[in-house]
């Protein structure tokens, strides 16, 4: 394809989105709200979509599907991670099926990749999973209700270096937020003291941990820093058994992706003694969480994770911000709505920051412990409520 063409069709496309974009503003007295749910429910990244899909599913069945006059549908679309399905879906739904608002975004490039069609058609993106922090940068109608590495990572940091961790080999996935846990976890680590004996980048598709956790456990530290994406912490468990990591007292510490309530309960005894960082568990104390456990797992009979409640809170956002614009659907007005609301989450107290669209929430430090024949992550301290802290800096 020689250059003019490709800009042709390029322009052709954004003049497409603008036209549908129009389209979707002068449709205002529809009495439908349409969400485009972009999620992988195939692939390595599976069990992150399907968590989303069923939260705004048990969410919709408590709260119904009707708010501020206006219809709630959700369109579902697999994009498998892939974020050149991301970008095709993206502009299907707000081209052909004039969708209000995309949503869902489980990986970073996939969040990416449906950015400059969010701002092209004024269209708001609700990240409920991806956790780069640029990700809200990237485009004046993000919003996300997720979380970012770094708001876990550094808070892991301190913890380890103010509890006896001197020497720690690191394994993260060789994408955007392995990158962004890596960067916050060595600032906050070795700006206590810390020393870091070995860094290893895995592949994010199908990876093979077992040559690199040979790596790890030669390097003889007190704990391995992982971290991996919702979905590969459980493959990643087995195979630091079968090379024999548990029985080293080598510790497993990072934020929580690795313990995700999702995959806990399969991991076996080896994962008992974890300590991560992160902004949910399923045994978090509050009635808010109690309740939405229950209801979850009558639903769906499994536990839900922190994708789960990712997609709960993004649906929940959209309710609200249509009860605050009377059920106006554009997208400049429920951007506006959204900045600075503040809600009580099954995770704890959370709310969107007006100035970078991004959640503020508290991180916890939680240890994974056997209660009632079940593992779970079980949280003994609190901090917050942590704004990015890769935001910060700027």
């Amino acid at each position: 394809m020689s250059a003019g063409t490709h800009l042709f069709s390029r322009a052709a496309l954004l003049g497409l989105i603008g036209a549908a974009a129009l389209a979707s503003t002068s449709a205002l007295a529809q009495e439908t709200v349409k969400i485009g749910l972009i999620v992988p429910m195939t692939g390595g990244q599976a069990s992150t979509g399907k968590q989303i899909d069923n939260a705004i599913k048990l969410y919709m069945q408590q709260n119904g599907d009707t708010v501020a006059g206006k219809k709630i549908e959700v369109i579902l679309k697999d994009d498998a991670a892939l974020p050149d399905n991301t970008k095709r879906l993206s502009q299907e739904l707000i081209v052909n099926d004039k969708v209000n608002i995309i949503a869902g975004f489980g990986v970073t490039p996939a969040a990416l990749a449906a950015a400059p069609l969010a701002t092209q058609a004024k269209v708001p993106e609700i990240v409920m999973a991806a956790g780069t922090s640029i990700i809200t940068e990237k485009s004046p109608y993000i919003v996300r209700t997720s979380f970012t590495l770094p708001q876990s990572s550094t808070v892991i940091g301190d913890w380890a270096v103010k509890n006896g961790i001197q020497k720690v080999a690191v394994l993260v996935s060789d994408y955007a937020p392995g990158a962004d846990a890596l960067a916050s976890f060595k600032e906050h680590f070795e700006g206590g003291g810390g020393k870091i004996v070995e860094e290893v980048k895995v592949p994010l598709a199908n990876p093979d941990f077992a040559p690199f956790l040979q790596r790890m456990k030669d390097a003889k530290p007190d704990a391995m820093f992982v971290f991996v994406p919702a979905g590969q912490g459980g493959n990643f468990m087995k195979q630091y058994v079968e090379r024999g990591l548990d029985k080293s007292g080598i510790k497993v510490i990072g934020p929580g992706d690795v313990m995700d309530d999702d995959l806990l309960n399969n991991m076996g005894d080896a994962a008992i003694g974890a300590v991560t960082a992160h902004i949910y568990s399923a045994a978090h104390p509050s009635q808010k969480n109690k309740d939405f456990v229950a209801a979850y797992e009558k639903a769906y009979g499994t536990r839900p994770g922190f994708m789960a409640v990712g997609g709960y809170d993004g649906i929940h956002l959209v309710y609200e911000a249509l009860k605050k614009t009377g059920g106006k659907a554009d997208g400049d007005s429920l951007i506006a709505a959204m900045k600075g609301m503040a809600w009580e989450s099954p995770r704890g107290p959370i709310s969107i920051d007006p100035e970078t669209r991004d959640i503020v929430q508290n991180v916890y430090i939680r240890k994974v412990e056997k209660k009632d024949g079940q593992l779970y992550n079980i949280e003994f301290a609190t901090f917050g409520p942590i704004k990015d802290p890769g935001k910060l800096k700027k």
